[in-house]
């Protein structure tokens, strides 16, 4: 007589991660993700409010600066915790997983030297935009430097912008003596004004700020996908030498029913790059910029460029290709969204 088996109900297997944890996005906690979002884009602001200030020494890792010094001499010496996006990235050896001493909820650093600033605090004028945290500036600036405003008045008065190409023109007459040649042979004749016009042109994006170039190009579409421009061309001069660096960068978005002109995309960009720069502190003004904007869910910038810098001097390496990325947002803290957008420009390549 065959035995009667009742077999247990099965219970459905719960999935090892929960859909809501799914590429690290909850919408559970909301207010999660607007700590995040605040926090990388407060993380970008600080990385190109350090690179601009006005007063910041180069580090020199054979004499250290007297500021550190000074931070070694006093009695409560200065602990500089790693940013958030810093911290990430912290590797421990195993070796050092027994030495690590809690301090306030933080590693301790492993020298005392290592807790000390390595650079002097950046200082900015109080009406900087860096202090109000945006990058519009609605006095006509975007993100300016020192001589920014007072060149953008000159605007309204000619005797002033002739004055200051005049001051250009004299010190690139003063190069060309200083190289040994004649500024007054035939070839040379007007070369000094010619290049301070240039030079005006080439540095033309301290005069300009986001409210003019957008324009009001800001429209309403109930869109949430991807929106991607490539290969904008982008000149730019080197802040180090004062030699230029050509690439192209691509920008991609997710709206939040709030969409762009295409053509403004490009203008952002060839705002920013129309300065002295170092292309990483490019790639995150145009990130940011287009997040204040739009606010959109996210925001991807990537550059490719080539340095003359690296080319026609020093290393002399023609054919280095140089890529930076900033991600804010969605595109940040979501793999497959970063995926996408990644995959979309290498496609056709």
């Amino acid at each position: 007589m065959a035995e009667n088996h009742n077999p247990l109900p099965q219970r459905p297997r719960p999935n090892a991660i929960p859909s809501h944890l799914i590429n690290g996005h909850s919408p559970l906690h909301p207010s999660s993700s607007n700590d995040r979002d605040n926090s990388e884009r407060e993380s970008a602001y600080n990385a190109i409010k350090s690179s601009m200030g006005p007063r910041r020494e180069p580090i020199d890792l054979d004499h250290p600066s007297p500021d550190l010094d000074a931070s070694h001499s006093s009695s409560a010496p200065v602990q500089t915790l790693p940013s958030p996006a810093a911290r990430q990235y912290e590797e421990v050896n195993d070796h050092d997983l027994d030495k690590i001493a809690l301090n306030n909820g933080h590693n301790a650093a492993r020298d005392e030297r290592d807790g000390a600033p390595l650079t002097p605090p950046p200082t900015n004028r109080a009406s900087s935009p860096f202090t109000q945290g945006s990058a519009i500036d609605f006095d006509g600036l975007s993100w300016p430097s020192v001589g920014t405003l007072a060149r953008k008045n000159e605007r309204d008065s000619p005797e002033d912008a002739a004055a200051r190409l005049a001051k250009l023109s004299g010190a690139v007459r003063t190069i060309l003596e200083c190289i040994g040649e004649d500024p007054d042979r035939e070839g040379l004749h007007g070369t000094p004004e010619r290049y301070a016009k240039a030079m005006m042109f080439f540095t033309k994006g301290y005069e300009e700020n986001l409210r003019d170039i957008v324009n009001g190009a800001v429209f309403h579409e109930d869109h949430d996908e991807l929106v991607i421009v490539r290969d904008i061309e982008i000149y730019s001069l080197c802040e180090h030498h004062l030699v230029p660096f050509i690439g192209k960068m691509h920008i991609g978005y997710i709206p939040s029913r709030r969409v762009i002109g295409l053509s403004k995309l490009a203008r952002i960009a060839d705002m920013f790059s129309r300065r002295l720069q170092v292309q990483e502190r490019l790639t995150k003004q145009v990130a940011l910029a287009l997040s204040e904007v739009l606010r959109p869910q996210g925001v991807a910038v990537v550059m490719e460029s080539s340095h003359l810098c690296m080319a026609m001097r020093g290393v002399e390496k023609a054919g280095a290709v140089t890529t930076t990325s900033c991600m804010l947002g969605a595109m940040r803290k979501r793999a497959k969204t970063r995926e996408e957008f990644l995959s979309l420009l290498n496609r056709s390549r």
